[in-house]
């Protein structure tokens, strides 16, 4: 039977004139695709080349392994609702229907979690492979498989596994996916089957992408070759616990403090680390409260030193290998991220006594990279009759590659996830010997074992990696500049001799095998608290906030994960001294001793990334670096604000919510940039976009184009420059003293040094962190940060602040000049602040013609970096949209059928697809699509069923 691809059920003629625009598109594209196919490759791409990977989704297919029928059911975006009547048919369709629609996604996630990208895409992904072979993921995952995952959970990856390879079974690459068609004009490549282990491994780089704190203990370590310790600790400011609430501000912790004080481990703050990371960050490292230093190091870092002091082990130590680190992790695919860093998330949960059906909303919006397709697949799950046989009934988000829902709701309960930031990995420094390391005193050998990378096109390449005893892999093998160490390292002073240099490895919870999988089934079942903490107890990695709501008017928090407890006087801010037993980690928290919340009195609970608890009341020491909740507490604020005088909050509310735009950090700046006398008209006029503006960011808000330019601005002209060049943008270079001078330096003595990171990564980028430091700040009007040389006619400042805003004022007006033209009538931050979504392989390094096959875009966004809205841009780097809203979804736990959903992109990873980016100008408006649950709502949205029978 040909495939057959279904239109909305909507506005039938706009639907078609789309359809027509699709195929005109396509025609063009085919037949350039043909001459340039007949030239380069003696073929071309026809019409059904393209459509032949198409799913199809009407009539009936017989499929081996199943026990009896399965219908799935798709709604006008392509939606499917699965219904069967055992676990394992329901997982199987599963399995086939996903493949149906994300197969090559699926392919390339697995040859990323396996280090084998080099077989798809020869020789560029070749260090890569490396890295992630080293990383092991995919070993791991197998050793879950084996030995961790309870039977159930195995019987339903196979049955996935089946389903998958039920549909690869007879078809070519290019039956598979266009972009397969694309890649055999350079390699052979061809898919092999799908095993449960494929599945389990999505988890392991799901925890990569939220590991934690990784990047900022490498930046910290690298801002020490320009900055002291006092200045590191202006750029990463104390949590603000008395404006920004953690999440766990009613739960269950207190009785934890008695144990903590009989077994003295757990909080670091008692060892006298500071919030730099060295032991003592006061007058006595010879800082000043101003930020200059004895050394003769200033706050615009250049003058050089490190100002480290003598125990700080970060330094100019490990500089040149932790650049390396950077350069490796940097290059490595996204899997659900931005490589970890800007990674945010919204989730929170209103009880019944403040909405107006009486009954719980749970709303949230996980912020991830934007990819295209979206990382979220909609599914439904639905045994037709719940029962020991078949014991699901659960509708949500779903990863192409893993059976099951993440995120979503079932007829009991709905649960919502933010990542935590909770610090799961550690780098350890190693004191190479011989063949082995060294370990209190004596020698031990490196476990190893050997990689073969196979080379699309090319020569496999052998690899040997190494390990420490207890499971660390040796990061510093993958690339030369990690070999060496710094000559100048700061280490204690009965450390051992460096020699060549020290290693680094790396220890994090993710490479021992856990039970992650199993919570995910478990969750997909609960029905009642009870059951979601007990299927929470399984979820090790990555360590998520999980909010709770469910039909019997409750409401809950849960942390879970496994969560690491460091030596007295550690707390993982920087890397540790790998060649001592006592900087281990001593265990891991037990369930019961983590944080959660149940029904609160408050009514409502907000996860956004922040603390989630007070460390004057918790005796754990979680992490030093949650976000700064921002956005948690506008949220809070936005909530309390509808309740307040007896108000409740609907459905659309929480839609609202979602959508709010507001700038924080133009609350605190507006005032004072509205004081700035100027001299200039027309920078006059642009400052004039501020008089009255209410702080929020619309796409077509010129005030908003103009303020995010000027606080750009402010954080080059205050930070950027001062910033060492492994921290600061690609391309940006200063001339800067020497490290290591103490003195004045003559400008003939000044060395060019040139940012090394992409846009997209490097600093300051503008969050939340930054939105702190410069409140922080904005009461020290002298201080050494707000100093910056007179350029042209544009005035300097000398530790002046207003000086320095009034030439940012003035270097915006003239940057959206140049961008947006003089006229600021045509100005909008929609122009500057724009979303492409690329497909991830081809998308981003195929052929132009290939790109813009793949490829969709620009869509002009309002909200802002911090904001809830919170579409994420990188001041160092540029304005366009970095991370995004991943989904959103708002559940009705009154009724389930008048919950609400959209995804970023569409249900379907074939570009030309009427659901590759169906729900994508929805997403843009802010609009939700309605998310049928129940039999007869999910039959009255259906648009296409296919029976699968055995």
């Amino acid at each position: 039977m040909p495939p057959n691809t279904t239109a909305s059920t909507g506005d039938k003629p706009a639907k078609s004139g789309r359809k027509k625009g699709r195929k005109a598109r396509l025609f063009v594209l085919v037949l350039v695709l043909a001459i340039i196919g007949g030239i380069a490759y003696g073929g071309y791409w026809s019409i059904s080349t393209v459509r032949a990977s198409f799913p199809q989704t009407k009539g009936s297919i017989t499929l081996d392994g199943l026990s009896g029928p399965v219908d799935v059911k798709r709604d006008g975006y392509g939606i499917p609702q699965i219904y069967a009547s055992t676990d394992e048919d329901l997982f199987m369709a599963q399995g086939f229907v996903q493949a149906q629609d994300r197969f090559y996604e699926m392919d390339v996630r697995r040859h990323m979690t396996s280090g084998r990208l080099s077989e798809m895409f020869g020789k560029s992904q070749v260090d890569n492979d490396e890295f992630l072979r080293t990383l092991g993921w995919d070993r791991i995952a197998e050793q879950e498989y084996e030995d961790k995952l309870s039977g159930p959970t195995k019987k339903y990856l196979d049955a996935y596994a089946k389903g998958v390879n039920a549909y690869l079974q007879g078809k070519d690459g290019e039956e598979i996916s266009l972009e397969y068609a694309a890649l055999g004009f350079t390699n052979d490549y061809k898919p092999a089957e799908w095993t449960p282990v494929d599945s389990v491994a999505w988890l392991k780089a799901m925890a990569w992408d939220l590991r934690g704190n990784m990047q900022d203990e490498i930046d910290r370590a690298l801002l020490t070759s320009r900055l002291g310790p006092q200045q590191i600790a202006d750029l990463y400011p104390q949590y603000p616990y008395d404006r920004n609430k953690p999440i766990v501000q009613e739960g269950q912790y207190d009785e934890l403090t008695k144990t903590f004080e009989q077994d003295g481990s757990g909080d670091s703050s008692e060892g006298g680390s500071s919030e730099d990371g060295s032991s003592d960050s006061g007058s006595s490292d010879g800082s000043s409260s101003d930020g200059s230093s004895s050394d003769g190091s200033s706050s615009d870092g250049t003058t050089g030193g490190s100002g480290s002091s003598s125990d700080d082990t970060s330094g100019s130590s490990i500089e040149s290998q932790l650049a390396g680190l950077y350069d490796v992790l940097d290059d490595l695919p996204t899997a659900v991220g931005v490589n970890g860093n800007g990674i945010g998330s919204n989730s929170w949960v209103v009880g019944g006594k403040h909405t107006i059906t009486g009954k719980p909303l749970l709303a949230n919006d996980p912020h991830l990279s934007a990819s295209l397709p979206s990382v979220w697949y909609q599914m439904g799950l639905h045994c037709r009759t719940v029962s020991a046989k078949c014991g699901y009934d659960v509708s949500g988000y779903t990863f192409a590659g893993m059976p099951g829902v993440v995120i979503g709701h079932n007829a009991d309960i709905s649960w919502g996830m933010t990542n935590s930031g909770v610090d799961v990995t550690d780098l350890y420094l190693e004191k190479l010997s011989g063949d082995g390391y060294l370990y209190d005193g004596k020698v031990k050998p490196f476990r190893q074992r050997e990689e073969t990378i196979k080379v699309a096109g090319g020569a496999a390449k052998e690899i040997v990696v190494r390990e420490t005893e207890d499971g660390m892999p040796l990061l510093s093998d993958r690339d030369d500049e990690l070999v060496k160490v710094g000559e100048k390292a700061t280490v204690d002073d009965d450390a051992p001799d460096r020699g060549n240099g020290y290693a680094v490895a790396l220890k994090w919870t993710a490479l021992e095998p856990g039970t992650s999988m199993d919570a995910v089934f478990a969750m997909n079942k609960a029905a009642d608290w009870d059951d979601f903490r007990k299927a929470a107890s399984k979820f090790d990695v990555p360590s998520q906030n999980l909010v709770y709501a469910d039909t019997k008017n409750h409401i809950g928090y849960q942390l879970p994960g496994k969560i690491p407890v460091r030596a007295k006087g550690l707390d993982g801010r920087i890397p540790t001294l790998g060649w001592e037993s006592k900087n281990k980690w001593t265990r891991y928290l037990d369930f019961d001793e983590l944080p959660y919340e149940y029904d609160p009195a408050r009514g409502y609970i907000v996860t956004a990334n922040q603390a989630v608890v007070d460390p004057e009341k918790y005796p754990y020491t979680l992490t030093t670096d949650w976000g700064y909740g921002t956005r948690s507490q506008r949220i809070t604020d936005l909530i309390k604000g509808k309740i307040k005088g007896g108000g409740k909050v609907s459905t659309d509310d929480m839609r609202q919510m979602q959508l709010d735009n507001s700038s924080q950090i133009a609350n605190k700046l507006v005032p004072t940039l509205l004081k700035i006398n100027l001299d200039d008209p027309d920078v006059r006029e642009a400052q004039d976009l501020l008089q009255g503006w209410d702080r929020t960011q619309d796409a077509d808000s010129a005030a908003a184009a103009y303020f995010n330019a000027v606080w750009r601005n402010i954080l080059k002209l205050a930070f950027a420059h001062k910033l060492p060049k492994e921290v600061r943008v690609e391309g940006q270079c200063v001339w800067v003293d020497p490290v290591d001078t103490t003195g004045p330096v003559d400008d003939k003595d000044k060395v060019r040094e040139c940012g090394q990171r992409d846009g997209d990564q490097a600093q300051p980028d503008g969050g939340d962190r930054w939105f702190e430091v410069v409140s922080k700040l904005m009461e020290k009007t002298d201080s050494d940060w707000w100093t910056t040389p007179e350029v042209g006619t544009r005035p300097g400042a000398e530790k002046d602040r207003d000086k320095l805003f009034e030439r940012a004022m003035i270097d915006a007006r003239w940057e959206l000049t140049a961008k947006l033209g003089k006229d600021i009538d045509t100005w909008s931050w929609g122009r500057l602040h724009r979303l492409f979504l690329k497909n991830q392989t081809l998308g981003t390094s195929g052929p132009g013609i290939v790109q813009d096959i793949l490829n969709r875009g620009p869509w002009k966004l309002g909200g802002g970096e911090a904001a809830v809205d919170a579409t994420g841009w990188n001041a160092a780097g540029g304005y366009d949209v970095v991370w995004v809203p991943s989904m959103r979804m708002v559940v009705n736990l009154d009724d389930l059928d008048k919950s609400k959903w959209i995804n970023l992109t569409g249900a379907s990873g074939h570009a030309f697809s009427a659901h590759y980016t169906d729900q994508t100008d929805k997403w843009v408006k802010g609009e939700l699509l309605d998310w049928p649950f129940k039999k007869k709502a999910v039959d009255d949205s259906t648009s296409d069923t296919l029976v699968l029978k055995p």
